[in-house]
């Protein structure tokens, strides 16, 4: 997996984070910097670590199943996508402005489920994990800060088309993967 796929998977995981960012931003009015290293450590914090444990759950049996690791990244990026377009397409969920450990944990594992399926498809894949998941959780980070601050700006109405854009992009990612794999590309 090269900068360039990692850099679009990456996008594509922050993109809930993002959106419950952006109305997390409107929802607290007047932010601060605190607010939004708050989200960042917590969202991006996650994105880094449940690839993490997907990876070594999904390292327990790549392996066996290497032969056809391709369809498995790209059934599970499918899926993720997916599953993101549904929720952009679903009426949206109203988020509350407190920013404490309880409800920051919460959204942080609801926005970060989708990478610990990702994180067993690295383990198929046999990416190097340590600086993808570096990776991840620092565009994580950078997305979700700056998600609070446009929310507070703009308000929620970009959150659709955030969620959209990371489910394409994760759908992207698996038909690239499936193709290379079949020798298509």
């Amino acid at each position: 997996m090269g900068l360039t796929e990692l850099f679009a998977l990456a996008v594509g995981l922050s993109m809930d984070a993002f959106a419950v960012s952006v109305c997390k931003g409107l929802s607290l009015g007047k932010i601060k910097v605190k607010h939004m290293c708050i989200a960042g450590i917590w969202f991006g914090g996650f994105q880094a670590m449940m690839p993490l444990i997907g990876y070594l759950l999904g390292s327990l049996f790549a392996d066996m199943i290497t032969s056809v690791a391709h369809w498995i990244a790209f059934i599970l990026l499918l899926i993720i996508g997916g599953g993101m377009i549904k929720e952009a397409l679903s009426d949206a969920e109203e988020v509350d402005a407190s920013m404490d450990v309880k409800s920051m944990f919460l959204l942080a594992v609801a926005t970060s489920i989708d990478a610990l399926a990702v994180g067993v498809s690295f383990a198929f894949l046999k990416v190097a994990i340590l600086p993808a998941v570096s990776f991840i959780g620092a565009v994580t980070f950078i997305c979700s800060a700056a998600g609070v601050k446009i929310g507070s700006v703009f308000g929620c109405r970009y959150r659709t088309k955030a969620e959209l854009c990371g489910g394409v992009i994760l759908i992207l990612i698996g038909l690239k993967t499936l193709l290379d794999g079949l020798g298509v590309l």
